[in-house]
């Protein structure tokens, strides 16, 4: 038996939140659709989200991930390493030490909840998403 999750990533205070729902199939637009109902703790919202794949044999207590997707972020923006390295921002000096001791290549900065800032890894994809602001 098969089965397919997405899983919504939110910021959280220590670790990020997940969210985990069945979808039919691996299809980015109904998740980016499923995303605009999820709200975490703090009001926070999805920021990114993953698929995979769940099977379990007929004498199998528990399922297991068989497959799992790149990450897709809801939108973003993209800064490389050396646009991270040139910066001056005072701000940004844990995040040039993180990028130039790990050996970070690309980083996405979110908006759509709180700012968030993640590491981008080849593969994975930054989607056209619009937050639905509040004109209140």
């Amino acid at each position: 038996m098969k089965q397919n999750f997405v899983t919504f990533l939110s910021p959280g205070s220590f670790v990020h939140e997940q969210s985990t729902k069945p979808i039919d199939a691996w299809d980015t637009d109904k998740a980016m659709e499923m995303a605009r109902g999820i709200t975490e703790r703090y009001n926070a919202t999805p920021f990114a989200f993953y698929f995979t794949t769940r099977e379990r044999g007929p004498n199998d207590l528990d399922s297991v991930v068989s497959d799992r997707s790149c990450t897709y972020y809801l939108g973003g923006t993209i800064r490389t390493a050396e646009e991270v390295m040139a910066g001056t921002d005072p701000d940004e000096k844990i995040l040039r030490s993180n990028v130039q001791g790990n050996g970070i290549k690309r980083i996405v900065v979110n908006t759509n909840s709180f700012k968030s800032t993640h590491v981008l890894e080849d593969g994975d994809v930054v989607l056209d998403f619009v937050v639905a602001r509040s004109t209140i």
